[in-house]
C-alpha cells in the first residue's frame, strides 16, 4: 500500500475549481469538460464537491449531487439546474492524480457519499464508469444497471462505459 502523509478529503470552495479543472485534464484527457460545466457542478450542489489534497496540495477531486435515477448527464453540457423531485445521488467525476492510488482515498470519499446520500433519503447512488472503473465501483456495491435509453450518452463518454447504481437504504423523509 502507498504511505502518503498528510492525505485528506476536505470541502471543495471556489478557489479550487482551477485546480480540479487540471486534475480532470490529466486524470481524464479523453472525457474534457470545460472548466464552467465543472464550476456549474460545484455551484448547482457544493455538498457533494470534494478537494483531495496531499501535504495541503490538490491531488483529486469528487463532483456529486442529486440527479434522476435512470437519467444521466450529456458530458461537457451544462445542466441549468438540478432536477425538481431527484432520486437518485449521482456521482458526477471521482478523479485522483496517480500518486495517490492505492492509499484508500477513493474508497473513504464513496463511504462519506454514500452516508450522505443515505441521510438525504436518497434510495440509490448512480455513476458511470469510465476508464476500466467498474471493478472498483463494484467493490464499492454498484452494479451495471442496463439502460438501453441511455446507450446514445454513454457512447459519448467511450464504448466500455457503463451505468451502475448502489440501492441504499434510505431514512425516509429526509430527502430534500
Amino acid at each position: 500500500m502507498n504511505m502518503l502523509k498528510d492525505v485528506t478529503w476536505r470541502a471543495m470552495t471556489g478557489y479550487d475549481l482551477g485546480a480540479v479543472f487540471a486534475i480532470a485534464n490529466q486524470v481524464h484527457p479523453g472525457f474534457f469538460e470545460a472548466e464552467e460545466v465543472l464550476a456549474e457542478k460545484f455551484d448547482l450542489y457544493r455538498n457533494g464537491c470534494y478537494l483531495l489534497e496531499v501535504g495541503e496540495r490538490p491531488a483529486g477531486y469528487v463532483l456529486s449531487h442529486p440527479y434522476s435515477l435512470g437519467d444521466l448527464p450529456p458530458l461537457n453540457q451544462k445542466l441549468g439546474a438540478l432536477p425538481a423531485n431527484p432520486d437518485t445521488y449521482y456521482i458526477h467525476d471521482l478523479a485522483l492524480l496517480r500518486l495517490t492510488r492505492g492509499v484508500g482515498a477513493a474508497g473513504r470519499i464513496v463511504a462519506a457519499l454514500t452516508k450522505h446520500a443515505g441521510a438525504m433519503g436518497f434510495a440509490s447512488m448512480s455513476l458511470v464508469a469510465v476508464n476500466q472503473s467498474q471493478p472498483f465501483w463494484a467493490g464499492q456495491g454498484f452494479v451495471e444497471a442496463h439502460r438501453d435509453a441511455l446507450a446514445g450518452k454513454l457512447a459519448a463518454y467511450e464504448p466500455e462505459a457503463r451505468y451502475m447504481v448502489k440501492q441504499l437504504a434510505a431514512e425516509p423523509g429526509l430527502q430534500t
